[in-house]
């Protein structure tokens, strides 16, 4: 969990990005060797790229762009996780691989760069809220609390289960949606402004949780609409102390 998750963090030093992943990966995965650790990998819904399927299951491979502006970030997680699997095979090693989907909730940073804390701080301070394109762009959006329950329940599994094993929330709402739910519940006059829509921004996201709620008795419980209440009210403390 050592790189940056956001776009705009993750693209400031895009080579410092790529050997996080990938020599973090190699460091780690070094020493549960040696000490015969269990290891967890915090992978990406990422590796599915900008998806043709969807929604995506584990078994679907992706469509990344190995060149582009987004995969010093992508392609740093799927080379991670081959590292993951080679060890595995190669050592024996035990491993629990999980492909994360987009995450919020309180404690993420004002700054931080992604969509929900972008929305939450711009409609807190007056702002108008951006979105970039035209905000029909799908998000599944899971609460901090669910997607931990996930770890843990991955981690306490079985030695044959290694993942990848998606989780997320696969309540599928588009930026619109998300920007208005917002401007809704801080009660404020923002309006929403389109701007250009980035490089190889994926047009949809969607996790397929079949394998989670199978294998680890696992499914998200906290709906959007409450758990961007919780957040609202942390970053109302935050950014207007």
């Amino acid at each position: 969990m050592a790189c940056p998750a956001s776009p705009i963090h993750y693209q400031r030093d895009p080579v410092q990005t790529t050997k996080t992943c990938v020599h973090g990966a190699i460091n780690m995965l070094g020493l549960a060797k040696r000490t015969k650790a269990k290891i967890f990998q915090a992978s990406t819904s990422e590796v599915y790229g900008d998806p043709e399927v969807h929604p995506q299951q584990e078994s679907y491979w992706g469509r990344v762009n190995p060149i582009g502006i987004r995969s010093c970030y992508d392609e740093g997680k799927r080379c991670a996780e081959t590292l993951f699997f080679d060890y595995h095979r190669q050592h024996n090693l035990e491993i629990k691989v999980a492909r994360i989907f987009n995450t919020y909730g309180p404690r993420m940073h004002p700054n931080d760069g992604r969509v929900v804390s972008n929305f939450i701080v711009q409609a807190l301070r007056g702002e108008n809220i951006s979105i970039y394109g035209d905000g029909s762009q799908t998000r599944s959006f899971c609460y901090v609390d669910d997607l931990i329950e996930g770890f843990v329940k991955l981690m306490a599994s079985s030695n044959e289960i290694t993942g990848p094993i998606n989780l997320g929330n696969p309540g599928e709402f588009t930026i619109k949606q998300l920007a208005e739910m917002v401007i809704h519940k801080v009660g404020g006059k923002s309006k929403l402004v389109f701007e250009p829509l980035p490089q190889d921004d994926p047009k949809q996201r969607k996790p397929d949780i079949s394998l989670a709620k199978k294998i680890l008795d696992w499914e998200p419980k906290i709906q959007l609409e409450v758990g961007i209440e919780k957040a609202i009210q942390y970053f109302r403390k935050i950014v207007l102390a």
